[in-house]
């Protein structure tokens, strides 16, 4: 017991009792976590995926709000889409099913992070986009009404939570 080495004591703090570093490193967090959200919030001050972005002007808000229905249009997209034709060689067939796939999950993952910034405006868009990309993908509105349910619907398996 006695070969153990005691903590280091915290340079540069004259009271010896370790705060000054500890107060001064939360002050610095705390200013640099101004824009974060951990409740759900209205408004178009918010910082979406990146960085500064949309920021504080509601035209690039808009843009973000967008973007993120166009992704979760993609995403439904991906998850009805029939690209590999029948008898195509199963390597390639599967090779194209994997690069399917990982668009597709990339595309949701973008969502969901969008969605984690809080903004309800923002949640609001993804799940438009996703009951949109349904809609026009998934449902039966745009289908032949003659096909069975014998058909194939998609080269990928459906999305699993």
């Amino acid at each position: 017991m006695h070969d153990m080495e005691s903590p280091p004591t915290p340079m540069n703090d004259s009271t010896g009792d370790g705060m000054h570093n500890m107060n001064h490193n939360h002050t610095n967090m705390a200013m640099n976590m101004n824009m974060m959200h951990m409740t759900f919030f209205w408004g178009s001050n918010a910082e979406i995926l990146f960085s500064g972005w949309p920021g504080t002007r509601l035209g690039m808000y808009i843009l973000a709000l967008i973007v993120v229905f166009v992704l979760s249009v993609l995403v439904e997209w991906f998850s009805h889409c029939q690209l590999i034709k029948p008898g195509v060689n199963d390597v390639k067939a599967g090779l194209v099913q994997t690069l399917m796939h990982a668009i597709r999950i990339g595309l949701a993952y973008i969502v969901m992070l969008a969605v984690m910034s809080f903004n309800v405006g923002i949640l609001l868009v993804a799940v438009a986009g996703h009951a949109t990309g349904f809609l026009i993908f998934g449902s039966r509105v745009f289908k032949d009404s003659e096909m069975t349910s014998s058909v194939k619907t998609s080269d990928l398996p459906p999305m699993s939570c």
